[in-house]
């Protein structure tokens, strides 16, 4: 496992927001709306750009906004870029996309067997819809559970620090087998039938035991400072941010401060 410097983590970053300037490109010649989400959105607000110990960048989108900027990558994206999700990249097993930076290598731990290309990437999440009804609500939350350990399944196989799961996820693996992307598929098409309150990204849980966020935080957009670049945010991203951390500008203990595992990175140098 490699620990990045801090020399190197800056030059990760900085691969990063060229990608983010290029995503905003194509968002904003094709009037796509996104937010900056997660520790890019809190980072924007704490620190007027990333958080010093971060080695990601979020985005966010609603479903329909999502499929656009997937057409508009087709005709638009600068060859110098990448762009990956389930439909385009054969053993892609995340129910979200990614941006990618050609000649660039960020290989996690335990992800060294996925047979695709995996650049220096930025996540692009799509936000789905939640159902209205608290009990169709709670079972399509467990739907969204099933569907995001059976694609997880294959870096489970390896990954899971008990032998037993280990064995349990190469036995799901192999049940589930290419049928799952047809039931992913089946999923975000019941997802977004109706218009609902609530949106998420089905294959990624929602934290502090919450259902979804408010479709109305992706409706309405503003723009923060990030690296000296506007990007665009919603509006009630206070609300997001307390809905997500907490005190959201209160710096974590020294010890969460983390980064994630790598065996393998090339910056382009």
């Amino acid at each position: 496992m490699i620990e990045l410097n801090q020399g190197d983590l800056r030059k990760l970053q900085l691969i990063e927001l060229e990608l983010l300037v290029e995503f905003d490109r194509i968002c904003r010649k094709y009037e796509i709306q996104y937010t900056l989400t997660g520790g890019t959105l809190l980072g924007a607000v704490r620190h007027g750009g990333f958080i010093p110990w971060d080695d990601d960048a979020d985005v966010a989108m609603l479903r329909e906004e999502y499929e656009r900027f997937r057409k508009a990558c087709q005709i638009e994206l600068d060859s110098k870029f990448y762009f990956q999700d389930m439909r385009n990249t054969q053993g892609y097993r995340w129910g979200y996309g990614k941006l990618r930076k050609k000649g660039t290598l960020f290989l996690r731990e335990n992800q060294e067997h996925m047979p695709y290309e995996q650049g220096v990437f930025i996540d692009i999440f799509p936000r789905d819809g939640v159902p209205d009804d608290y009990i169709m609500r709670k079972l399509h939350k467990f739907q969204c559970f099933c569907v995001r350990k059976s694609l997880w399944s294959e870096v489970g196989k390896v990954a899971h620090k008990q032998k037993n799961m280990r064995i349990w996820f190469g036995i799901l693996n192999k049940m589930m087998g290419n049928h799952i992307y047809k039931i992913y598929e089946h999923l975000v098409e019941r997802s977004n039938k109706k218009r609902t309150k609530l949106v998420r990204n089905l294959m990624f849980p929602v934290p502090n035991g919450k259902d979804g966020y408010l479709r109305a935080w992706y409706e309405e957009s503003t723009e923060l400072e990030f690296e000296g670049y506007r990007f665009m945010v919603n509006k009630s991203y206070k609300a997001w941010l307390i809905q997500e951390f907490g005190d959201y500008m209160c710096f974590p203990p020294q010890e969460k401060r983390k980064i994630h595992p790598v065996v393998k990175i090339n910056l382009g140098d």
